[in-house]
């Protein structure tokens, strides 16, 4: 795999989808990995900006072979029936360069409750809906932040990972706002 386009927390939101679309279209990506909760903003959630699951359901199918995607603690069996692509796998593992990644929404394993991980292991999650990247002694946190709800101040956010460099980007613009490459984190200016 060259290149991987990484997202989470849509939340219905048909706005913010259309952005990532457009995001989608320019990264030219070989794999999109979304990490949950796509269609319903939950009971904790305002409702996002143009909030419209079926737009969102339309635009989300039309990626149907290009996606990996496991399930966020918003999705349901109902959201499986409308999408035509799983949904509903708790977690996966997927290799970028030579590392691991163990993704998973991260309502049930995340930063401070990491499922078992060797070392050096990538840990990738959803759900806080705030961009991370925490290197730890066993494993880096990462999250992408959230596409349509963003919360304490961050940005509509998504990632990609390249070349052996994870970059966090505008979703909006497309600027990066952040890198990791191996081993090493870089804040912008």
């Amino acid at each position: 795999m060259k290149k991987l386009l990484i997202a989470s927390d849509i939340h219905g939101s048909a706005y913010y989808c259309e952005k990532l679309m457009e995001r989608i279209n320019e990264e030219n990506a070989d794999r999109i990995l979304l990490l949950g909760d796509l269609l319903y903003h939950g009971p904790r959630n305002d409702l996002p900006r143009d909030y419209a699951p079926k737009r969102v359901i339309e635009m989300l199918n039309s990626l149907t072979g290009d996606l990996i995607c496991v399930r966020g603690n918003c999705d349901t069996e109902v959201d499986q029936m409308v999408l035509t692509f799983p949904i509903m796998a708790e977690y996966a593992f997927v290799t970028v360069g030579d590392e691991k990644l163990f993704v998973t929404h991260g309502h049930h394993h995340g930063e401070k409750t990491p499922p078992p991980l060797k070392k050096g292991d990538i840990l990738l999650c959803g759900h806080t809906h705030i961009p991370a990247c925490n290197a730890y002694e066993d494993f880096t946190y990462m999250n992408p932040g959230s596409v349509g709800i963003p919360k304490k101040g961050s940005r509509y956010s998504y990632m990609t990972w390249e070349n052996g460099e994870f970059y966090w980007k505008d979703v909006e613009t497309g600027e990066v706002y952040h890198t990791r490459s191996r081993g090493k984190i870089e804040l912008p200016g």
